[in-house]
């Protein structure tokens, strides 16, 4: 004889939901950038105030400027001239058109260049002196022009075209501006030794004489 047993399964209960970790992480984001703009708030109010404890501040450790030498001049700087000038340069590699590499840079270059005569060349032959002490012929040195003094305030790259690897090239290194002011010097050395620049140095350091001697009652002419 054969009994049949009926089991009875008991139901399996759903597992809790899982917390909303999307819910949390967002809540977490949105408090930590409002804590971030508290903040904010709170130095930008205290450094209106003059409060800010964050306040940068720049400490000069330089040692004492040291005088190594003074040097005795007795030029009379007697005509300054001012220039200014527009550098075109173009570094071009053949074969290879310009979007890809090479660069255009157009430099606008200012400063002065001195004029000036050098008195200490006087020798006992370049001065004569009349017998009745009021009459003096001088010979004057020739003038001459000191190194071109570049404006670093008044010049800088105007406009520059790049291809693109100078474009990349760039972005990890520098250009080097001390070929253009190399250059500015140059063009501005050549540039006052054709000009007039020498000649007025010599008319002007003439007329200086001439208007100091005569203050004192002597005459003064000049000889080549």
């Amino acid at each position: 004889m054969t009994t049949n047993e009926t089991s009875t399964a008991r139901p399996v209960s759903a597992p809790p939901p899982a917390p909303d970790r999307k819910n949390s992480l967002m809540k977490g984001i949105a408090l930590l950038v409002l804590g971030a703009l508290v903040a904010l708030a709170g130095v930008t109010a205290a450094n209106a105030f003059g409060l800010n404890p964050f306040q940068s501040r720049q400490i000069d450790r330089s040692q004492p400027t040291l005088l190594k030498s003074i040097q005795n001049v007795s030029r009379f700087q007697a005509a300054v001239g001012n220039f200014e000038k527009v550098i075109d340069i173009e570094d071009d590699i053949a074969g290879v058109p310009a979007i890809i590499a090479g660069r255009r840079t157009l430099f606008v270059a200012a400063g002065t260049v001195n004029a000036y005569v050098d008195l200490s060349g006087l020798t006992d032959k370049d001065l004569e002196l009349s017998q009745d002490g009021k009459t003096a012929t001088v010979r004057l040195p020739e003038s001459q022009l000191e190194k071109p003094n570049l404006d670093f305030d008044r010049s800088h790259i105007y406009d520059q075209n790049r291809g693109i690897f100078d474009l990349i090239a760039d972005g990890f290194e520098a250009p080097d501006q001390a070929k253009l002011y190399k250059l500015a010097e140059t063009k501005f050395a050549a540039a006052a030794a054709e000009s007039e620049l020498r000649k007025q140095a010599t008319e002007n350091t003439k007329a200086f004489l001439t208007s100091l001697c005569g203050r004192l009652g002597l005459q003064v002419t000049f000889r080549d």
